[in-house]
């Protein structure tokens, strides 16, 4: 039976945290510890990647331990309810260093509560995945679903670009750039971290009346072991068409980290935007993601998953990574003609529409996998497949801003710095950072995702071939089954 579309929103709700989180670290969270509090985009960025370290361990282990579950509520659920609480705390206390601490004590405070945060995250995310794969296991249906919940999570984005620039970091006499208005930083973090748990809140109980009908493990798991994770990952790794989605994914998220985390410095050092046109300029890009969003559902029947995503992602870096070269060329309007923010907003909501139909169809095509993958092996894993993309989609404001602060210590590029007063050679230098220097790391993304190999048909052999082995398992004798367990 289909999903209602009141149990698509409410699944797809937990996702505004994850929204909320990516562009709060993207756009803020390196430019405050580097540019308002002191901290070198060297230590910075190594503190952003170190954590990033963590969660390529935690987020498989909690697929592991998640598929393995047998609780009264469900694989899901349980960790869902579980990080409500940390997530809140730990994301407010984020966005809060007690003053005094030094250079050493930032870069430990960043990178404690950057890990804390990132694991509450998963604590909810890696599950909350899963359980949109087990939601609907129709090939059309898994693109609305995905759809459901990006939506959801730009809605989240479109909080914090909406109420930062037009609230908490907005123009005021003494700050008439407030990005660069300490004192706003603490206000901004507890808001969000409360908001995002309390949309992970609201996601697990508005699916929870789910449970009965979800799938549950065939027996009972080995216990949690370095042996059994090692196994279950060799297990992933080996499905061809999970190792490319996965190596691309996180080449192309670690693209698009590296162009978020540097957003604020090109904003207000290169392309010279007041915080009102800022927010215009994101806001465009939010609208083009929506508009995004919808039109590649539209056209999930038409068009196969594979084609669509290649295409999506090849318009977003294009449209992101050659307007600085454009301006360096003196191919863009200059930065006092009328057209100059309207060109912005207008390259921003392409690009848009073309990273919408990435994040609508990576996690559709996640959920393939998983089902060739019980195909495959009789077991139904889809936490652990979920984890990888889970993790993918970290290198957004993990490994992409890793690159990005070292970019930043690459170029020389001075910590507290007011507009205008940075050297000409080192915005310049910023902008080829911006541009071509990530140019590359999007080609070879784009490259090892033309080899994705599950299409319609081959899903449909999926299916038909799962549909015969449950049948046969039906009418199976208990000893038989227990013999195939």
């Amino acid at each position: 039976m289909p999903l209602s579309f009141a149990s698509k929103t409410l699944y797809g709700t937990a996702q505004l945290a994850e929204g909320v989180k990516t562009t709060a670290f993207s756009l803020f969270l390196l430019f405050y510890y580097n540019q308002v509090l002191g901290l070198s985009g060297g230590l910075a960025g190594l503190a952003l990647g170190l954590a990033t370290v963590v969660d390529a361990v935690a987020d498989p282990l909690m697929g592991s331990i998640s598929d393995s579950s047998r609780h009264r509520w469900g694989r899901r659920h349980p960790f869902m309810y579980a990080s409500v609480v940390p997530l809140a705390i730990s994301f407010a206390l984020l966005f809060r260093p007690p003053g005094g601490l030094g250079e050493t004590g930032l870069f430990l405070w960043l990178l404690g509560f950057t890990i804390l945060v990132r694991l509450s995250i998963t604590t909810f995310q890696v599950p909350h995945m899963a359980l949109g794969a087990e939601l609907s296991r129709d090939y059309r249906e898994r693109t609305s679903i995905v759809a459901g919940r990006t939506l959801l999570a730009y809605i989240g984005a479109a909080l914090v670009i909406g109420l930062g620039w037009g609230d908490f970091f907005r123009a005021t006499p003494e700050f008439p750039n407030g990005q660069l208005n300490h004192a706003a930083y603490p206000a901004f973090g507890l808001f969000f971290g409360v908001a995002a748990a309390l949309s992970v809140l609201v996601s697990a109980l508005g699916t929870h009346a789910h449970i009965p009908s979800l799938p549950v493990p065939h027996a009972a798991a080995p216990p949690l072991s370095l042996g059994r994770l090692v196994g279950e990952l060799r297990d992933t790794l080996s499905n061809p068409s999970f190792r490319v989605l996965f190596v691309g994914v996180v080449l192309f998220f670690i693209t698009r980290g590296v162009a978020q985390g540097l957003d604020v410095y090109m904003f207000t050092h290169f392309w010279r935007l007041a915080p009102e046109a800022i927010l215009r300029v994101q806001g465009i890009g939010l609208i083009g993601v929506l508009v995004g969003t919808v039109v590649w559902v539209m056209l999930a029947g038409r068009i196969d998953k594979k084609p669509a995503f290649l295409v999506g992602i090849t318009t977003y870096s294009i449209f992101t990574l050659l307007p600085p070269l454009a301006r360096l060329w003196d191919w863009f309007p200059d930065h006092r003609a009328p057209a100059y923010v309207a060109v912005l907003g207008a390259v921003s909501f392409v690009a848009a529409l073309g990273a919408a139909a990435a994040l609508v169809t990576s996690g559709s095509m996640m959920a393939d996998i998983a089902d060739e993958h019980e195909l495959n092996t009789g077991h139904r894993q889809e936490g652990i497949f979920f984890g990888g993309l889970t993790f993918a989609a970290k290198a957004t404001s993990g490994l992409g801003q890793f690159v990005a602060g070292s970019g930043l210590q690459l170029i020389d590029f001075p910590v507290r710095a007011a507009p205008g007063t940075v050297p000409e050679a080192t915005v310049t230098a910023l902008a080829i950072l911006y541009g071509p220097g990530i140019a590359v790391i999007a080609v070879i993304a784009i490259v090892i995702l033309s080899r994705y190999r599950i299409d319609r048909a081959r899903h449909e052999e999926i299916v038909r071939g799962l549909l015969a082995r449950r049948q046969q398992t039906a009418t199976a004798t208990p000893a038989q089954r227990s013999m195939h367990d």
